[in-house]
């Protein structure tokens, strides 16, 4: 398993999402962040003064996957986040030595993947 976090625009949240739902992502967590890098900086005006902010808004997205899905996935993020600007992000792989469900207690990669019985329990415990 590897875990596959990008770090991208905020408008390229819903294109992303889309993306990886089309290839088959069974789910990700999304987190809004703030981030900076040497050449991308704006100006705010924060109580009448204008001030340069290098920490500009990102979103991070995190997935774990089996290995053989992560290639797909990088080059799913890459296309559907992808302006061409400075500024467009960063993905980042990294190995996951162990997932394990809460709920149930099980191991292993099975975690990660939601069978239909599960989908069907999800779904009626929102309604």
């Amino acid at each position: 398993m590897k875990k596959i976090e990008a770090i991208i625009r905020p408008f390229k949240l819903e294109p992303v999402k889309d993306a990886l739902t089309k290839l088959g992502l069974e789910g990700m967590t999304v987190s809004e962040v703030r981030g900076f890098c040497r050449r991308e900086t704006h100006t705010e005006i924060y109580r009448g003064i204008e001030q340069e902010q290098n920490f500009l808004p990102k979103i991070k997205i995190e997935v774990v996957l089996p290995d053989s899905q992560v290639e797909a996935a990088t080059a799913t993020i890459l296309k559907a986040a992808k302006t061409g600007k400075v500024g467009d992000g960063k993905i980042f792989s990294a190995p996951v030595d162990e997932a394990v469900r809460i709920r149930t207690g099980e191991h292993g990669e099975k975690v990660i993947q939601i069978t239909h019985d599960q989908a069907l329990d999800q779904k009626h415990s929102l309604t």
